[in-house]
Order: structure tokens, then sequence, then C-alpha cells
């Protein structure tokens, strides 16, 4: 059945605004539903169209007719995407859990058309015959969409597809479920505290904002520590209290594993079986072979070698830590005290305190954030890539925290049009899921001439009415991270949608990202944006020439926490369904089994998100992929080192990693991109350096 959509929706067409940013003004909880459903009728017909077009198949009447079908579909579903991940409501929550087969099953149906996959398959034969010939970014574009036709099972017999269909409903309407549960844990699992006292070592404007979310959720006079993301809580390095610490650790993580309404296990164990099972019905040994196939890694084999390569030294160098650690546990706590990983955050900073006179306390006065967004990382973006930016206040955002930018190729005000729209909704709220992401609000295109409107979410607490939002460190090098992201898809420069920005293997999006971290540390940046939020000092010039002294502290337990995980991730995914655990109760000794045999089984140092709460892997789009962070470190680590070798922070340097690199989106081969910027395949040495992993 057909659905048409009511003109006065919303996305019915596309927007007038700037940028056809979309008017979120006028969107409303009801719209999303039959604009969904019209939008995926609507790309049914359009590929209805291409499939029974009497003429030989084309690259216009193909290629381009398919990149060009679904705009209603995209207008609705990234807009409804991005709402439902930063600004959740229980009626959100019903459409996804409503629409996310729907859309599963559209997918299918487009994939699985073999009509369709002729017409495409009928263009290679005639590349392959030397009877057509395609501009690079086309071919790779053919390349690329046979490979998804056969990864969506357009080979398997109907038995097969039939069964595919189900298992991609029954996956997606799970990982949907598992985001839903994850908020409500982490909601639940937020530290509301009666006392002051207990909050001891936590700044005045951390326990001020404490309050004002404890307030925000009717608890009036009290202090509700909000719950992150990963296991370690940001608050733990300030707490000097024990208790207070010990009792947030436990409740993050011990999240997904409560027994209630929230707890996630039997989430998981259906989704690592269903996943072995697809990836057996597609051919592959399992699930993580199916997801590497796709990726610059290619084999399972190459990511445990990378991953078993690097933990020895990863937990040597914790191990060494921790011995520094229990050395000032035994002052503060008596030498019968035995290390926890609540107390490691903790000690760190007095570690860190006690050896470089340095600690998070004493930076975040001169870590403001609107400081560090416009002389930080707008300032590093203007330097290398000579963009600028004009805050609009005129056009809205999803929510009255979310801040509009516009970005122009040069100084505001001298160019007729400006390059793209940068949403930054940067505090966290109980309706947003945890962690910090990039989404694309439109993607930049030729084809369809439209200019690229990102957003960067974050997660920082909001401090009171009127007060300043001082960072911690970690909060910089994220902002700066997520921007890069940013960068990515702002600098796009591609014909095709489903090329554009961060269209790209998922062990290579991270690459671009972590790059624009090193921005954070350089110091004609850092000097910048490193300003007493009240008396403007600039941080003092021995306290940034030791941060930068410092880098590799504690960096044994930062690179053991990720391989921990990411090693978790693959353990999950390495499985045949006869493998994976049948009970709930058997997920949590899989999971201490599998860091045991991976040899990063140290209890002081727990994975830097447990399978319980694991949202990158079983309710995002990193399943077997989290090993991804650390194999783009290698591209990043050996890019920081071509910028160092070339003069570093400057035009002629930005502009090449923007023409030969992030320009590029997924039009080409991402190695190829690498390789034309460096001059060479990527080498590992700088990434042992950088992690104290070389020695």
């Amino acid at each position: 059945m057909t659905s048409t959509l009511d003109p006065a929706n919303p996305f019915a067409a596309a927007s007038t605004l700037p940028y056809e940013l979309p008017d979120f003004t006028t969107i409303r909880e009801e719209h999303y539903l039959p604009a969904l459903r019209a939008g995926m009728d609507a790309e049914r017909a359009e590929i209805e169209e291409i499939v029974t077009n009497p003429e030989a198949p084309t690259v216009a009447n193909t290629l381009e007719a398919l990149e060009s079908a679904g705009q209603l579909l995209t207008r609705a579903v990234t807009v409804f995407y991005n709402v439902a991940s930063s600004d959740s409501t229980p009626g959100l929550e019903d459409i996804e859990e409503t629409i996310a087969p729907e859309l599963s099953a559209h997918h299918d149906a487009i994939y699985m058309d073999a009509r369709l996959y002729a017409r495409v398959r009928a263009l290679q034969d005639a590349v392959d015959a030397g009877e057509l010939a395609l501009e690079a970014d086309t071919a790779w574009l053919l390349h690329t969409l046979l490979v998804d036709f056969r990864r969506s099972g357009i080979e398997l017999d109907a038995a097969d597809q039939d069964r595919l269909r189900e298992l991609n409903g029954k996956l997606t309407s799970l990982e949907a479920a598992f985001g839903r549960k994850l908020l409500a844990g982490a909601n639940a699992a937020s530290v509301l505290v009666d006392d002051a006292a207990e909050l001891e070592g936590l700044p005045e404007d951390a326990i001020a904002a404490a309050a004002a979310a404890a307030a925000t959720r009717g608890h009036e006079g009290k202090y509700l520590l909000e719950m992150q993301l990963p296991t370690q809580q940001g608050v733990i390095a300030s707490l000097s209290r024990r208790e207070t610490r010990e009792r947030v650790q436990q409740a993050s993580m011990t999240r997904g594993a409560t027994g209630d309404d929230n707890d996630t296990r039997q989430i998981v164990i259906d989704l690592a079986r269903l996943r072995a099972e697809h990836a057996r019905l597609l051919g592959y040994d399992h699930h993580a072979a199916y997801i590497a196939e796709d990726a610059t890694a290619k084999t399972t084999g190459a990511v445990n070698a990378m991953l078993s390569r690097l933990a020895p030294a990863a937990v040597a160098n914790a191990r060494r830590e921790a011995g520094d650690l229990e050395v000032a546990l035994a002052r503060e706590e008596g030498d019968d005290a035995e290390l926890r990983a609540s107390d490691w955050a903790y000690l760190a900073e007095q570690v860190r305190k006690e050896r470089y006179s340095l600690d998070d306390a004493a930076l975040r006065p001169y870590l403001e954030l609107d400081r560090v967004v416009t002389d930080g990382v707008f300032k590093a973006a203007n330097l290398l890539y000579g963009i600028s930016f004009a805050e609009r206040s005129d056009l809205v955002g999803y929510h009255p925290d979310v801040r509009v930018f516009e970005v122009f190729d040069g100084p505001v005000g001298e160019q007729d049009k400006g390059l793209g729209l940068f949403l930054a909704d940067f505090y966290t709220r109980e309706s947003k899921r945890g962690g910090a992401w990039m989404n694309n609000l439109v993607d930049q295109n030729h084809l369809l001439d439209q200019p690229p409107v990102v957003v960067n979410n974050l997660n920082i607490v909001k401090p009171p009415a009127g007060e300043p939002t001082l960072l911690v460190w970690d909060e910089v090098i994220t902002l700066f991270h997520e921007f890069g992201h940013a960068l990515h898809g702002l600098f796009s420069d591609v014909r095709y949608p489903s090329q554009s920005g961060t269209e790209v293997p998922r062990d290579f999006v991270e690459y671009p990202s972590q790059v624009n971290e090193m921005w954070a540390w350089e110091p004609a940046i850092l000097t910048s944006y490193a300003v007493h939020h009240v008396t403007g000092e600039p941080m003092p010039a021995e306290w940034v020439e030791t941060m930068l002294a410092s880098r590799l502290f504690n960096e044994g337990f930062g690179t053991t926490e990720y391989l921990a995980a990411a090693l978790l991730d693959q353990a999950w995914h390495q499985m045949s369904p006869e493998q994976v655990p049948t009970s709930v109760d058997e997920v949590l000794p899989f999971e201490a089994a599998a860091l045991d045999a991976a040899g990063v089984g140290f209890a002081p140092v727990p994975p830097r998100y447990r399978t319980t709460y694991f949202n990158h892997v079983f309710g995002g789009g990193y399943s077997a992929g989290y090993y991804s962070y650390i194999w783009s470190e290698v591209l990043d680590a050996d890019t920081v080192t071509w910028f160092e070798e070339n003069g570093g922070l400057n035009r002629a340097n930005g502009d090449a990693f923007r023409k030969k690199l992030l320009a590029r989106g997924g039009s080409v081969d991402p190695m190829v991109a690498f390789a034309d910027l460096r001059g060479r395949d990527p080498e590992i040495a700088p990434l042992l350096t950088r992690r104290g992993l070389d020695a």
C-alpha cells in the first residue's frame, strides 16, 4: 500500500532555510512516522522506474538515478535519528521500535532486487569489456555498489534471502532496544548524593552542576552525579572519599546487568547469535570476518595481529603505573588497601600533581568552553584551512542548547555563499544518549547541489545558569576530535551523496578526527584558548610545558582499557552461532574469560566499555569494529609526523590534507587517498612511540 504525505508535513519538500537546514520550528513528533513511510514508498517507486526503464543501463539512468532516489526518506530519516539520539522522548522511542524493522525490510527490498542488480552488473560488464569508460569516482561508486549487493544477499537463493530478511529485521530491532535500555539504565544509575560532604574534592562549579542536575530531576537540595557512557566516570578523578568513588564506579560497571527492565544481557546474547548466523548465511566464518572484509583491515587475522601486538606492552605499562598508585594508596588508606578500579583516576591525579605539579582541578579554570571552541577549535581550522565562522542566532536547532554556525571558505562576509552549517550540541541531558558523535543533516554532493549541514554532539555537564562551562582536558580533546569529523563532512567535495564526507570504512573514519586532536596540543593554539575565565591571564607557560612533557603519563591505563574493549568486541563476534552463550548468567563470565584469554584481564583497569553497556557494538554501528580507533590511529600518528616534517600548523599543509584526503570523502579507495598524501603506505612506528609501546 502506497502512502501519500500531507504537503503540510515539514519533510514533504526540501527545506527553504539556508543550506536546507531542517525547519525545527515546525517539525513535531507526529510528522516523523508518516514521512518515513511515505519516503520508503516514494523511493520504492523511484527504484521501480529505474528497473523498468526499457533503455539499456547507463550511468545517468541507473547510477545517477539511484543516487538521486529517496530524497524524502533521507530528509526524514537523518533528522529522526539525530533527534532520537540527542533529545529522545518515549514517543520517539516508540517510533524507532516501529520503524527500525520497516527500514531494514526497505533496504533489503532494494539490495535483493535482481532487476536492479542486473542493470548495475551490466555497467560493470561493459567496463570490463572495454565498452564503457568511467571517471574515477563513478568507477569507485560502481565497485562499492556491487560489493553492497553481494554483502546484502543478492547471490543467495530465495529461501536464504527470506531468512536474511528476517535476521536483518530482528537485528535492527534489537540494536534499537539496546540503545533504549542503555539510556534508561544510565539515567537510573546516576548517583544521588544527600550530603555535599560526600563530594569532597569535587570543584565548586561541578558541585553546583550536580545540584542543578538533581533539582532538574526533582531532588532539590541533593546532588546528582550523572552517568557518562564509558566505565570510567570523570568525577572519580576528583572525589577524595573512597566510598563515594566506589559507589560511582559500581553504579557504572553494573549498568545493563541489574536484573531489571534495563538489563541488556539477553539482547547481547541474541545479537551475537543472530549476527553469527547472518554472517554464516553470507558465507563468512563469523560476524567479525563479515565486518573486516568491508573495511581497510580486510581480515580478522590482520585485526587480531594488531591488537595482540599492542596488548602485552600496554598491560605491562599499566601494571608499572599501578605500582606507583599503590604507593599513593598506602599513604592514604594504609598498607593493606588493595588498588581498585575506583581508585585509579583519583590516585593518578594525585601522582600527576606530585610528579608534575599539575592536575585537572588546576587546569579547569583555564579551559572555558566558549574560549576553547572559538580560540581553539575554530582558530586551528582557520589557520590550517582559512575557514571562518559566524554564529547564526536566526537559525534554530532541534533543542534550545544547539548553536548554529555558518562556515565560510575564507573571511566572513567576503563570499557570496558559505561552505555549510555547523551545529554544536555540547551539553548532556536526560534525553541524550551517552558519548560524543558527529552526524550529517545534509550530505554534501554536487549531483543534487547540496552543501553540508553537520552536527557535533558531546555530553558536557551543563553548569547553573550564568556560570561558565569549565572543562577537563579529556573534554577539550573530545571537542577537537569531533570537530575533525565535522571537517570531514564540511570539506566534502564529491559528486555522489553516498560518497559524501564520512562515508568511508569504519576503520578509516576515525583517522581525520584523530589527526585534528593534535591541534589541541599545538602551543600556538593552546596558549590562545587556555586563558583563565575570570582574570584573563594565560595558562602559565610552565604548565603548558609540563602538559606537553607529561603526555605519556597514565598511557598504560588508557591503552589497556581501550584494547580490552576492542578485544572484548572481537571475542563476541568471532564465534559461530553455536558458540554464543545461551544464558544471561553466562554473559559476564564470558567477558571475564575473554579478557583473560587476551591477556588484558587486569581488575584495576576494566574495559572502557563492558559488554552490557557497550553501545558502540550492541547499539551503534561499530559491531566487530571497535578496533577501528587504534587501526585509524596508525594513520593518524603517521600523518602527525607528516605535518611535523612539513612545518606543522600552516595553510600549505592544511590545504594538502583537505584536498588529498578530507575533500575526497568516499569517492576513492581510502588507502589510495592516504598514500597520495603520505607518499607511501602507513607505518606503525609513530603510534608505538606515541603510546609508549616501543620500549
